[in-house]
């Protein structure tokens, strides 16, 4: 009996033990659950950036409105980074989706010391948001500029006459709904389209103006819907110096004075779910998983992706595009 019971001690000691352990592994758990979470939440991304870095953003594709986009470099202006750096690629986007970016990056620059790093192409709405830095680095082989505004819709009226469908409407007023690609565009409806895009090509032309500081001659020249080198940039005023990040970081010490030797530590905007970003990289996910990345980017290099993108911008543009694909 005493051998038993001696067993019997033992095995709940061993349970005792086993349930502490169990506990304890399940607590390091959760709090590695949860710190992972508060890390990867915007809020946590902006607590734990730190004090004695550069924070880097990159800016590239399609510029559409996205307010989390905006809510990400609000957040990073009230952190405790020592300066930004935007690195932009990108051939612009809506207009309301560039300004809105220029807005943010202006109420980030008034709070952190930034500079605007271009390394292949900052067109159209790209440059209207690059312009909201003081200084504007780019590659000597960049692609800077396309100021200007653009209105593109199709017009489905040949095609339909072809398939014999024709489309009828009631509407209230001549300009309403107007043009809607079903019919000959009116000269009232292609006037106040004309409308808005000088409107709207006027006030990026002034932005580009105050913010650059250029007179009406040299602004006449950089603003007829063309891009430059970088090097042409530089001597346009497009731009404040040729380099690269090196180049820019340079600059925060001189101008700014950033400590130096701080490090460089990428600053990720929330990513999108509500348009075809995430479909973008999670087929390219796929694709890698397949081994079919070549695929991927065959058609990147011919343009379908970018085409497909287009699908998803709505109203006036500030893009710029080559091969057509305007």
């Amino acid at each position: 009996m005493s051998l038993d019971s001696d067993v019997i001690v033992d095995r709940r000691r061993m349970r005792r033990k086993l349930t502490f352990w169990r506990v304890l592994a399940a607590l390091v758990a959760i709090a590695a659950i949860v710190a992972i979470s508060v890390m990867l939440s915007p809020r946590g991304r902006a607590t734990f950036t730190s004090a004695g870095s550069i924070a880097r953003v990159n800016i590239e594709g399609l510029i559409r409105t996205d307010q989390e986009r905006v809510e990400a470099l609000d957040r990073l202006g009230n952190s405790s980074v020592a300066a930004v750096i935007v690195h932009i690629n990108s051939p612009g986007g809506t207009t309301s989706g560039s300004e809105q970016l220029y807005n943010a990056l202006m109420r980030l620059k008034a709070k952190k010391p930034m500079v605007v790093v271009v390394e292949g192409l900052a067109a159209s709405g790209a440059y209207m948001a690059a312009v909201a830095s003081d200084h504007i680095v780019a590659q000597q082989s960049a692609l800077v500029g396309s100021i200007g505004v653009l209105f593109q819709f199709p017009n489905f009226t040949q095609l339909l006459k072809t398939v014999g469908v024709q489309v009828e409407e009631v509407k209230s007023s001549p300009l309403k709904a107007a043009p809607n690609g079903y019919e000959p565009t009116s000269p009232e409806a292609r006037a106040a389209l004309d409308s808005l895009v000088k409107d709207s090509y006027a006030w990026f032309r002034g932005l580009v103006q105050t913010r650059r500081g250029m007179d009406n001659a040299l602004l006449d020249k950089v603003s007829d819907g063309r891009v430059f080198t970088g090097r042409q940039a530089l001597d346009l005023k497009l731009i404040d110096q040729l380099g690269d990040e090196r180049t820019a970081i340079a600059w925060l010490v001189e101008q700014k004075h950033v400590k130096k030797g701080l490090p460089v530590r990428d600053y990720h905007l929330q990513p999108r779910f509500g348009d075809l970003t995430f479909l973008r990289t999670a087929a390219s996910l796929t694709l890698d998983a397949l081994g079919l990345r070549g695929i991927a980017h065959q058609l990147e290099q011919a343009g379908v992706t970018q085409a497909v993108d287009r699908l998803n911008l709505n109203g006036m543009l500030a893009l710029w595009a080559p091969g057509g694909i305007n």
